[in-house]
């Protein structure tokens, strides 16, 4: 089967696309023919050594997809050879095929396509169970999305906004708030342009947000922290900046502020019937046309190196999606 190979670590220049043999379902496991496949910051991670798990060389990246179900595992009774369906796994969806646990794979809703329903599972994933089991979120509470635009950034501000949260986007461009905006972000910081302490200020009346979520870290997360409500969470997602910010933890006490870690695919994998049911409200946002899951770039998978880069250099508007 054709399959994206990571056989020396390093930047994206260093994979290549090439054959490798197909891998069967185990026991528990279904085989899936990938129609389509999630990039998302991990990814960018793990080809060079550098996320939490480290897997052996030669390895195949990517952790979500979406396709249909070619053999099932011993043990496997819920799902079929025939279904289409979304799946997340730790490495092996940018392939033709990959066997994943039975657990992470939903059924696809008729009408929802492989390319928007493999950019699902990771990102409004790990921004639900932030916003719903590690935030406590509640209808009318403010929510600060950093990085906005992103992949989780813009499935933050559409589903803090299907919560009933305020939503305040902010990200590096005009036309990536725009994006912003058409889905559903109610106020809009240009961090670039814009003093992020003082736009905080005059949005909240001096009150704070109630929420942050920080994808990005770097410069903006202390900036961000210092401008928190009374009993406000900020959620610890990522470092997509590439710098891991180091605030003063007096900060906590005085703002009366939690810092909030969160890391969905272990949580995933501790409670997977938390994590069905979530997923299960999450496509019903989206059948009712409250989140939209925006796929804007997509790229075959022969063109691995330019998805890379279009994630990276952080010019993409949503998720960006692999296809074989």
């Amino acid at each position: 089967m054709k399959a994206v190979i990571c056989k020396e670590l390093g930047l994206a220049d260093k994979l290549v696309v090439g054959d490798m043999d197909a891998p069967t379902a185990g026991k528990g496991e279904i085989l899936v023919d990938v129609k389509a496949a999630g990039l998302n910051f991990p990814d960018t991670l793990i080809i060079q050594g550098k996320y939490q798990f480290q897997p052996e060389l030669p390895f195949t990246p990517g952790g979500e997809g979406a396709g249909v179900i070619a053999a099932v595992g011993e043990g496997v009774k819920h799902l079929k050879v025939g279904d289409s369906v979304m799946f997340m796994c730790q490495t092996g969806a940018f392939a033709e095929q990959v066997a994943v646990p039975a657990y992470s794979a939903i059924p696809l809703p008729e009408g929802l396509s492989y390319e928007v329903a493999a950019g699902i599972t990771l990102t409004y994933g790990t921004s639900y169970n932030a916003l719903k089991q590690r935030a406590n979120l509640k209808a009318g509470e403010t929510v600060l999305v950093l990085g906005a635009a992103g992949g989780v950034g813009i499935a933050t501000v559409e589903l803090a906004k299907a919560m009933g949260a305020k939503v305040i986007a902010a990200a590096s461009t005009d036309e990536k708030l725009a994006f912003c905006k058409a889905s559903g972000a109610d106020e809009l910081i240009n961090y670039t342009t814009e003093d992020l302490r003082d736009r905080l200020k005059e949005i909240t009346g001096g009150k704070g947000v109630d929420v942050i979520y920080d994808p990005v870290g770097g410069d903006y997360t202390e900036t961000a922290f210092r401008n928190m409500a009374p009993g406000g969470r900020h959620l610890v997602v990522g470092f997509a900046a590439g710098d891991i910010p180091k605030i003063p933890i007096n900060l906590c006490l005085l703002k009366q502020a939690s810092l909030v870690g969160v890391f969905w695919g272990a949580w995933a994998r501790g409670n997977p019937a938390d994590h069905v049911q979530n997923m299960t409200e999450i496509l019903g946002m989206v059948k009712s046309g409250e989140v939209r899951a925006s796929v804007n770039d997509v790229f075959p998978l022969e063109e691995i190196e330019a998805a890379y880069a279009c994630l990276t250099e952080r010019r993409a508007k949503g998720k960006v999606i692999l296809t074989t």
